[in-house]
């Protein structure tokens, strides 16, 4: 197989616009057509990320990209990751690993140094397979960022690299998307840009070919391919909740939609699970009745905790308990259902402590060493041990009387906890639904009890077949250009 480029870039006009999507499926052609191909986006903020096979963490989006290639997922792959912890801080994770959290005026001086670390991966990369598709992030055309940019072009100039421009039509506006962002950059850059692709197309392409002609002759740039709307695709999100084709069944579950959740990729398998009804309930929506409450991760646990407070959640809970409902937390969410969660190092965002539901009987203390691990292990209730994977993302340590009632054995060790009543369910494990037999043990001890199972690892293998072979086009495209 030929492929003509050793590293090629997909950037996009605006955030969302496929970019993701379309590496993933350039990885899987390529891996087809049997070349060592590898994913790698210089820099990434997202609050979905993964548990790598190295013992760091990078987004979400480069492991989904790493299994279209068909290799594990490494830290090379998204050297700098960015988790937003309020509106104007993040942690920065260089290399898989938690190095500061700064502000944005902070981090910005700090690019010179990441660079480096982009630019080590990099070619460690090019050592190890025989081509790296490149993810940039958001747009190119954002000038207040130009300057120190590893993310788009600055990364593309620095390792000469040519760039594909994706846009979404769905939309509107594609035409002046493609051509308002080429009109912001520099000559060189617009060099380097080898051509468009139009995403989610849906209609009649008859008429959308005088807009294609018009835009070639505008630009000089040609049209490499109109990628369809495909429907009902199950991949991991980089961040945003995205549509999912849920089956809206009979067993209710809500989940609050904390302003810095983190990982809500665990809720993927329950969405499409067809017994289910699974609700995101956002700021100043009404929570609506539910079998199952479930409290999720959150890169800023004490903040959305009070968000909580503020929206009524404590309140709605106790009630829900009286009624015989039942209560999950993840991560995040867990540490909420203690007694206090206190931060006196300010990892997360102001020094302080706050009051917990006082749900489990545990106390929870922000501390600078992060736990990243992949596990394994059995559920700790119900009839049978139901194996369970997932992998760890966590600050804080908690402790307390709550854990001598495990939810998980993993490795031999006591893992989360649960309540004496057995309503309430807490773990540090992200991920835990995806395991059928696991999700099922757990919808079961919820008060599901019906026998229907979602493999998330066969709705994402199809889904990044169906990717690929849409995509088939741009490929041939990139081929014929040489």
């Amino acid at each position: 197989m030929y492929f003509p480029h050793t590293t090629l870039m997909v950037q996009g006009t605006t955030s969302d616009a496929g970019k993701s999507t379309v590496v993933a499926a350039l990885c899987r052609l390529l891996k087809r057509q049997g070349l060592r191909v590898a994913p790698f986006k210089p820099q990434n903020m997202a609050l979905n990320s993964a548990v790598t096979a190295d013992g760091g963490e990078i987004g979400r989006a480069q492991a989904l990209q790493a299994i279209a290639a068909g290799v594990a997922p490494h830290t090379d792959m998204n050297p700098v990751l960015l988790k937003p912890s309020s509106d104007t801080g993040a942690q920065v994770i260089i290399h898989g690993k938690a190095r500061a959290e700064m502000n944005a005026r902070d981090y910005h001086q700090y690019k010179t140094v990441a660079m480096q670390a982009v630019l080590e991966s990099h070619q460690r990369l090019l050592k190890q397979y025989d081509c790296v598709i490149v993810e940039g992030a958001g747009s190119p055309a954002e000038i207040n960022l130009r300057e120190r940019d590893i993310a788009n072009m600055g990364f593309a100039e620095k390792v000469d690299c040519p760039v594909v421009l994706v846009a979404d039509i769905d939309r509107g506006g594609v035409f002046a998307h493609l051509v308002g962002t080429l009109a912001c950059l520099s000559e060189s850059e617009r060099r380097r840009t080898i051509g468009f692709v139009i995403n989610r197309f849906r209609g009649d392409i008859k008429l959308l070919e005088p807009g294609l002609e018009w835009l070639e002759q505008q630009t000089g740039k040609p049209v490499l391919a109109v990628l369809p709307y495909l429907h009902g695709l199950f991949l991991d999100a980089e961040d945003a909740v995205q549509p999912v084709q849920a089956a809206r069944g009979a067993f209710r579950i809500v989940v609050p939609s904390l302003p810095r959740m983190s990982n809500h990729t665990d809720f993927d398998a329950l969405r499409v699970h067809p017994d289910v009804d699974l609700h995101f309930v956002r700021q100043g929506q009404p929570i609506p009745p539910a079998d199952l409450i479930i409290l999720p991760g959150s890169k800023n646990t004490r903040g959305d905790l009070a968000w909580l407070r503020a929206e009524g959640w404590p309140d709605y809970i106790q009630r829900h308990l009286r009624y015989g409902g039942k209560v999950i937390g993840v991560c995040g969410g867990f540490q909420m259902l203690g007694r206090s969660v206190s931060d006196p190092l300010g990892m997360e965002d102001k020094a302080g402590a706050s009051a917990g539901l006082g749900l489990l009987d545990m106390c929870t203390e922000m501390s600078p060493d992060k736990r990243l691990e992949q596990v394994h292990g059995v559920c700790a209730f119900g009839e049978t041990q139901a194996p369970v994977s997932g992998y760890e993302i966590h600050m804080g340590v908690s402790t307390g009387g709550a854990f001598d009632t495990p939810a998980f054995i993993i490795d031999g060790r006591a893992e989360g906890a649960r309540s004496a009543d057995d309503q309430i369910l807490g773990t540090y494990l992200h991920g835990l639904f995806d395991t059928p037999q696991a999700a099922n043990a757990l919808l079961r001890w919820a008060g599901l009890h019906g026998q229907n199972a979602v493999d998330t690892s066969v709705l994402r293998e199809a889904s990044l077949d169906r990717i690929a072979d849409a995509t088939q086009p741009l490929l041939d495209a990139l081929i014929a250009l040489k």
